[in-house]
């Protein structure tokens, strides 16, 4: 079933129709990304990834979970590390 059709200028510009931008909850300045599935091009709305699907996708696994406590000695080490006279 079509969602709504766009009409392509010779400008080579379309249209979002306003079902389509109320879905992704699109507005001005909205990103829009294109992506090639096969034989199918996908749109999608930019920027709508959890941190964890990019550790994920960078690291190849996902990330640990860990206190606050832990996050702050881990920031501690890593400046001391960084910033160390020697």
């Amino acid at each position: 079933m079509v969602l709504a059709q766009s009409k392509l200028t010779a400008q080579g510009q379309i249209s979002v129709p306003a079902e389509v931008r109320r879905k992704l909850g699109l507005g001005p300045g909205s990103v829009l990304e294109w992506d090639e599935d096969g034989e199918r091009i996908v749109v999608r709305r930019a920027g709508r990834y959890t941190s964890k699907q990019i550790h994920r996708k960078l690291f190849g696994r996902t990330p640990e979970r860990q206190s606050a406590s832990e996050l702050k000695e881990g920031i501690r080490r890593h400046m001391r590390k960084k910033h160390a006279r020697g």
